[in-house]
């Protein structure tokens, strides 16, 4: 009886290109998982730093001072002619798209195409999530990211959270963050008792807080913040509604 050998199989090693594509996936697997459970952990826990202010600590500009003013407000502490006023600047959709306003950016690029500046088009879920998570600029990467971020805000936090955690960390100010210290440092008055047409004053400084004053306001902020004041009037508190149920 002829007993035949058994033939040794050996296993090819794994070219590069796998090893490297597995080791991506990994790595890009990992990062995502991670981002999602801070995700959710913020969605209950208040940020106690966030990327914006950790920029402006690690360089600061010139006249940025040593010692910043916050102050966290939960969103029903928030007066909603401040929430209006800043969804009337800002983003008027915010209550119907799903973080990425398609429609906006159509029209932003058509108004390019026509000739004119091109504007941006961020909506207040990508503002945050600018603000949050990445660093300031515009270069193409950041935006790049901010995108998804946004999407995976609105699915996480959904919207009355993104509106909270927004009004609390953005910028109104050298070194001032959220409505509550604005209110403070511009107007001397608690958030609660700020007037409809200081909310919009506010919102009227956002896009540029380092150049805009509130309070004496130039003639474009007040001319800019009349102009919210109609919008708010247009938009009305209803709709704000589907923020609160």
């Amino acid at each position: 009886m002829i007993l035949k050998r058994k033939r040794k199989t050996t296993r090819r090693p794994r070219s590069l290109f796998v090893r490297v594509r597995n080791g991506l996936l990994w790595l890009f697997g990992g990062s995502f998982a991670l981002l999602l459970s801070l995700l959710v952990l913020m969605r209950y826990v208040n940020p106690p730093v966030w990327s914006w202010q950790l920029h402006r600590m690690i360089n600061p500009p010139a006249g940025y001072p040593d010692q910043v003013r916050h102050q966290w407000r939960d969103l029903d502490t928030i007066p909603r002619s401040v929430q209006l006023a800043v969804i009337a600047s800002e983003d008027q959709r915010f209550p119907l798209h799903s973080g990425v306003d398609t429609k906006a950016i159509g029209q932003a690029l058509e108004e390019a195409l026509e000739g004119e500046r091109l504007r941006g088009a961020s909506t207040l879920t990508q503002q945050t999530a600018k603000n949050l998570l990445l660093w300031p600029g515009r270069d193409w990467l950041r935006k790049g990211l901010e995108l998804p971020l946004a999407l995976l805000l609105e699915l996480v936090w959904g919207k009355e959270r993104i509106l909270e955690v927004y009004l609390n960390i953005v910028e109104f100010g050298p070194g001032v963050y959220g409505v509550a210290a604005a209110s403070e440092y511009w107007f001397n008055k608690p958030v609660s008792q700020l007037t409809p047409s200081q909310a919009a004053r506010l919102a009227a400084i956002l896009p540029n807080p380092w150049q805009y004053s509130a309070e004496p306001p130039s003639r474009y902020v007040l001319k800019r913040s009349y102009w919210i004041e109609r919008q708010m009037s247009q938009l009305g508190f209803s709709w704000l509604s589907p923020l609160h149920d």
